[in-house]
């Protein structure tokens, strides 16, 4: 399944930098999933093998951590900075964590969709509403399931790194997060990687080709139909 997943992957939607391009708009396409569901497994697949999708870039007022590369991991900002960016209406979605701003720029993400390049967010349920609200057009939500809380549990206990509280209040969230599934547009259950990773391909290669996507399909069109 692999094999053919990256396949479908790495033969993106027809022409799109070629000479007879069928121009397309790119598309914002969501992954969310409980912790343990193998979600950034299958986003680092696609970012290495889709040379069309890129991770989005968020704006954080933290600092940067060791080995972080401002523009890459994140683009860091003070507070003051942050401020004014929310009061500019900057941001498709923001939030504060922990104390620290998170938030995810508009101008970059429209510059990709107009080139017919997609974004990868990683974000939770709230952020996925909140991205929709903005750009629903624009927008892929795909939600990962675990294939039982069994499994789940057994991954996050086999990390061999939290305490039995930790994994509780881990479980706790992840059966939350669980019940806002519904609020997604594709459903995937992760009960093998390659499997899941395959099912995520198909659905970026549908979702690319639809026809409100296809900007420079009219065009083309015509031309067939001229004479």
């Amino acid at each position: 399944m692999a094999d053919s997943a990256r396949s479908s992957s790495d033969h993106h939607a027809p022409g799109v930098h070629g000479p007879d391009a069928l121009h397309r708009r790119g598309l914002m396409l969501i992954l969310s999933s409980p912790s343990g569901a193998g979600k950034t497994t299958i986003a680092r697949r696609l970012l290495e093998h889709d040379a069309e999708i890129a991770m989005s870039v968020s704006v954080t007022t933290r600092a940067p951590r060791p080995g972080e590369v401002e523009g890459k991991d994140y683009h860091f900002v003070d507070r003051a900075e942050f401020d004014r960016m929310v009061e500019d209406n900057e941001f498709y979605e923001w939030a504060e964590v922990f104390g620290h701003c998170y938030g995810t720029p508009k101008a970059q993400i429209r510059a990709r969709l107009k080139e017919g390049l997609d974004t990868l967010f990683d974000i939770d349920w709230q952020g996925t509403q909140q991205l929709y609200q903005k750009a629903e057009a624009d927008v892929v939500r795909v939600f990962i399931l675990p294939p039982s809380i069994e499994e789940l549990r057994r991954r996050l206990t086999g990390r061999g790194t939290d305490s039995a509280d930790v994994i509780a209040a881990r479980m706790a969230r992840a059966q939350a997060e669980i019940s806002h599934w519904d609020g997604y547009d594709y459903v995937v259950v992760n009960d093998n990687v390659d499997a899941c990773y395959g099912q995520i391909c198909q659905i970026l290669a549908a979702e690319r080709l639809k026809r409100a996507r296809q900007t420079g399909l009219i065009g083309f069109v015509r031309e067939l139909t001229r004479g």
